[in-house]
């Protein structure tokens, strides 16, 4: 086996500065795709629906883009090939979505969506299939070339850059209408603001994307095969197992930490889906559930505020990573976060003022916080010296992509029983958070460092 020889600073910053770009385009795709459906005509109830597609094309192409990557080896490396064909077409897509409202699509309505929303839905699934291949790699690059002594360092400039992205790609509407940008359109199209802020991420993603792709240089085989200790020999005699295999030889601690995901992701869900009508409502006074309301002033400025503050809820992210290595126990520090974070949901309901709602999206960011960090640090802690490292992490994905499945789909029906409140949808939220630290003494955490 080589020496696992330290990595400098920005030599792990370049690892992952390309993530900076994706999460933009992801935090723009997280904030605005309620508003943009919404816009274009979606009824709440059936709102939900348009956050199936993230996650299921998530829990599609991460395991085949781990599984690929794995066995990958050309002159651009083993998983830099992907991530830019994933930034190329989320660019493209980027530049087309936030003008399904403006192409003139005739009214015919088929299946129950006019065309605009089937040209929308089309470019969220083409979208979101993008992002997802181009940010997979970035973590895998990380347990490719990073030793184990310096992992939790290079995962939290990986975090620390995933946060700044979410923050910038979040208030890009605000910041191009506080400049002069029109917040408003016709009834069924998207506002200016929001179409400058896809171009802007668009062009930030791809300058990124370029700047990791032509500064990393991957190990080739044999040096990598050296570095984790794997003999290659061995490794191609198990070539043929597939992910369903793997599945089942997945380590305890993949399927206990996936059932605290699993709640984990579905209060989230709710947030993406549902602050932009639970905040119109509370603070602005505007029933998204009555016609034309999508096209007031007062309901795109509650649309550029959700910006706002999911921004505020990075702060809160960033703040407290680096409150939670002082915790001496894992599992105390993923059960405070996401206690803190559900009493963060909870309050949104009861807040009539935009500016007190910062408090309870600051809070929202330690669960965020312990989210990104927690999971994959027991889950590669497990799966220490495993050949097939970029194929677990592929898989561990869809516990992130099937709570959100699972939420969406069931979305209407639990809007109806709480009184079509939207407002009540995020204290939903705040009672999945609390499952979910109640789950996290499942975890066995004996072996973990």
């Amino acid at each position: 086996m080589s020496t696992k020889r330290n990595l400098g600073f920005w030599e792990m910053f370049n690892l992952s500065f390309g993530f900076f770009g994706v999460q933009i385009a992801y935090a723009l795709q997280s904030a605005n795709i309620s508003r943009i459906f919404a816009t274009l005509g979606a009824d709440p109830h059936t709102l939900s629906f348009f956050w199936i597609l993230p996650p299921l094309m998530g829990m599609i192409v991460q395991p085949l883009i781990g599984k690929y990557s794995d066995r990958t080896w050309c002159k651009m490396g083993r998983r830099k090939p992907y991530l830019l064909v994933g930034a190329i077409i989320a660019v493209l897509v980027m530049i087309f979505l936030p003008n399904a409202g403006s192409l003139h699509f005739s009214t015919r309505v088929f299946l129950g969506l006019n065309m605009a929303m089937w040209f929308g839905l089309f470019s969220l699934i083409f979208l979101d299939t993008s992002i997802n291949v181009a940010m997979q790699p970035f973590k895998m690059m990380v347990g490719d070339m990073v030793n184990e002594e310096q992992k939790t360092t290079a995962y939290s400039i990986q975090s620390f850059l995933c946060n700044a992205g979410s923050l910038m790609g979040y208030i890009f509407p605000i910041f191009f209408t506080w400049i002069g940008i029109a917040n408003e359109a016709g009834l069924g199209e998207i506002p200016d603001s929001v179409k400058f802020s896809f171009y802007t991420g668009a062009a930030i993603l791809i300058l990124c994307v370029l700047y990791t792709f032509f500064k990393v240089k991957e190990m080739p085989p044999k040096e990598y095969a050296e570095f984790h200790g794997i003999d290659l020999q061995a490794k191609e005699e198990k070539k043929g197992e597939g992910l369903l295999s793997l599945l089942k030889k997945a380590p305890e601690t993949f399927w206990t930490v996936g059932l605290v995901q699993f709640f984990c992701w579905a209060a989230f869900l709710y947030m993406w889906n549902y602050t932009n009508g639970a905040i119109a409502l509370t603070c602005w006074g505007v029933d998204a559930g009555v016609e034309g309301a999508t096209a007031s002033a007062e309901y795109q400025a509650a649309g550029n505020w959700v910006g706002v503050l999911f921004a505020v809820q990075a702060v809160g992210s960033i703040l407290w990573a680096t409150i939670i290595p002082r915790f001496k126990n894992i599992r105390t520090a993923y059960v405070v976060s996401l206690l803190i974070g559900a009493l963060g949901f909870a309050s949104v309901m009861f807040i009539h003022n935009q500016y007190a709602l910062f408090v309870s999206y600051f809070l929202i960011g330690f669960a965020w916080a312990a989210m990104l960090a927690l999971p994959f640090s027991l889950l590669t802690n497990a799966l220490e010296g495993s050949p097939y490292m970029g194929s677990y992490l592929g898989l561990f994905n869809c516990t992130i992509c099937l709570p959100q499945i699972v939420a969406a789909a069931t979305g209407g029906a639990v809007l109806r029983l709480v009184g079509d409140s939207q407002p009540a949808m995020l204290l939903m939220a705040g009672i999945y958070l609390v499952m979910g630290a109640c789950c996290v003494y499942f975890i066995n955490t004996k072996k973990t460092k």
